[in-house]
């Protein structure tokens, strides 16, 4: 049995990556650009190229029974993820975890069509669906304005369940590993609310010097994003979100991260801690 790991330099397929090897089992990960640094075997793999569909199997010693998938970076994530699904079940891969998110429901936009249809086809499939990621790059507009001292967002006062990325990796390695599939969604979440001026609180005690929440409107947001090379539909629906939290849609807790691992999720000052020679 192999797992391929699908956004291979990501977050959580980092640290997914980093748990399968811990473990030793058989993985591959896979990204457009394959990195021959480190323990695990990578393969050149591009969701919009189908050339490049078969590579991951022919690159395996072993059949691939379980697939991790991360959307690209696309609007329309569906259609291609749609094809290599359908592809990868020709090919004998049984099981399919998706990173989707809180706020894309099942049905809905981008990956939440790809939820939908793993429902539907008869597959063993699990869906982890996490809140906002801890680090740098969810607080800062990119890291220029981090440097600079502040976290901004067009949050308001909105409380958001921050989660660590490997807390999200933990969980989907259960749903790719476990004996019995899950065959359903998980909210992973943190275990705190915080707004951002508490995120921007933490990371300063962590860090050592000040750190501030700077407040903008929507609109603001979206420019500053814009401002950043980011795609104008991408900074749309990113500002969209930041003006949904102010309206409390992300406060919210759960326990999946302890129900599925057995342990509890990762708190932000735990997490700052780790990492502040990261931010420093």
């Amino acid at each position: 049995m192999t797992i391929l790991v699908t956004g291979g330099k990501g977050k959580t397929s980092s640290e997914l990556s980093a748990l399968l090897e811990a473990r030793k089992l058989s993985y591959l990960v896979a990204s457009r650009s394959p990195s021959k640094d480190g323990p695990s075997q990578h393969v050149r793999f591009d969701w919009l190229d189908h050339s490049t569909y078969d590579l991951p199997f022919d690159a395996s010693a072993d059949p691939i029974t379980a697939v991790y998938l991360v959307a690209p970076e696309v609007i329309d994530s569906f259609t291609p993820m749609k094809a290599f699904i359908d592809h990868a079940r020709r090919k004998g891969v049984k099981r399919f975890v998706l990173l989707s998110a809180t706020v894309i429901p099942k049905g809905g936009p981008a990956y939440g069509k790809v939820h939908e249809y793993l429902e539907t086809i008869g597959v063993e499939y699990g869906v982890v669906r996490p809140s906002w990621f801890m680090g740098m790059s969810s607080f800062s507009c990119r890291q220029v304005r981090f440097r600079e001292g502040f976290v901004c967002s067009a949050t308001q006062d909105g409380k958001v369940p921050f989660v660590a990325a490997s807390d999200i990796a933990a969980v989907a390695f259960h749903l790719l590993t476990d004996e019995t599939p899950h065959d359903t969604e998980y909210f992973i979440r943190g275990p705190e609310l915080l707004s951002y001026e508490e995120v921007a609180q933490i990371i300063s005690e962590a860090i050592g010097k000040p750190m501030k929440h700077e407040r903008l409107s929507f609109e603001e947001l979206k420019t500053k994003f814009i401002s950043f090379g980011m795609p104008q539909d991408f900074a749309t629906v990113l500002a969209g979100f930041d003006e949904q939290i102010a309206k409390g849609s992300e406060a919210e807790l759960d326990d999946a991260v302890l129900k599925v691992t057995g342990r509890p999720p990762k708190s932000f000052r735990e997490f700052a801690l780790e990492n502040r020679d990261n931010w420093i």
